[in-house]
């Protein structure tokens, strides 16, 4: 009986002691709990308040910038059309020219004598031809002549026919020197192009971008000698998803901006739409042209062209 009290009373304090122990235990789990919502909460009321900045990529989600750059459809390098040393220099980078405006010239005293000489041969030729026509006219008088008198039977057959061919060997002559006439025109022509390639002219109205020869280089037919390119109408050609097929059309106004002019905003229309789709990309190509006063962009400026997303 006294063990089994003794027992009851030694469960106790154990129970007791076991207490005491945990009860810290349990307090700190309390207080990490505790820590844990109160750490949470300031999160849960900022999203439900986000900041202003974040409602930007809202409004710049609604636009595409399509980056590209300015080009112009006048734009070439000008060629050297002949073999030739440069004789003279008339216009350098940065000289606006207009079209048929010589640029330089190559030395063309050679095809200068050439043509003098051909132009003689042509004078030539045409005064034989006025010749043989001359004497054409006077063997027809003769074979009217000899046709009378053989009426009369005044003359034999053959003196009538011998007349009679002479009038048609005047005329197979007179074919022949028209055909050398024609031939020496020809030359001179030929002669005459060749010293309008030695005069580099400006195919088209616009702006020396470069010069790449000077006086007295030996330039061989194919050298670039000049490149030339028109001020307008600027555009841009860019590629979109095929998505936007059927989205853009002829005459649609765009936006073009550039990064380098901030405060220039420039109207845009398009001007061409592909109406296929590249099947290697699936893209499909547009070309916008500046509308209005082109401000400070200049070909060959990278622009912006914003067009509007598709939800």
């Amino acid at each position: 009986m006294v063990w089994l009290v003794s027992m009851d009373i030694k469960n106790s304090w154990q129970k007791f002691i076991f207490f005491i122990l945990a009860a810290p235990i349990f307090v700190s789990g309390c207080g990490d709990s505790k820590s844990e919502t109160s750490a949470t909460a300031p999160r849960t009321v900022s999203s439900a308040q986000p900041p202003a900045a974040s409602v930007e990529p809202a409004r710049t989600s609604d636009e595409l910038a399509i980056t590209a750059p300015l080009i112009v459809e006048h734009q070439v390098d000008v060629t050297a059309q002949r073999d030739g040393i440069v004789a003279s220099i008339s216009a350098d980078s940065g000289a606006r020219v207009s079209a048929g405006e010589i640029l330089a010239r190559l030395d063309d005293r050679q095809l200068t004598a050439n043509l003098e000489a051909a132009r003689a041969k042509t004078r030539g030729v045409a005064a034989d031809l006025k010749n043989w026509q001359a004497e054409s006219e006077v063997l027809k008088a003769d074979y009217v002549r000899a046709q009378r008198l053989w009426n009369e039977k005044l003359i034999a057959e053959e003196q009538l026919q011998h007349a009679k061919y002479k009038v048609e060997s005047d005329q197979w002559d007179i074919l022949r020197v028209k055909e050398q006439l024609n031939t020496a025109k020809e030359e001179e022509h030929s002669l005459e192009f060749e010293l309008e390639k030695t005069r580099i002219m400006a195919p088209f109205g616009g702006l020396v971008a470069r010069r790449y020869v000077r006086e007295g280089q030996s330039v061989s037919k194919g050298d670039r000698l000049f490149w030339v390119t028109a001020e307008g109408p600027l555009r841009v050609r860019f590629t979109l998803p095929e998505k936007f097929l059927g989205h853009l059309k002829k005459g649609q106004q765009l936006q073009v901006t550039s990064p380098d002019l901030p405060a220039e905003k420039h109207p845009a229309k398009i001007v061409e739409v592909s109406p296929v789709v590249d099947p290697s990309s699936g893209t499909i190509e547009v070309l916008v042209e500046i509308v209005g006063a082109r401000g400070e962009l200049r070909p060959g400026m990278t622009v912006a062209v914003h067009v509007a997303a598709l939800r």
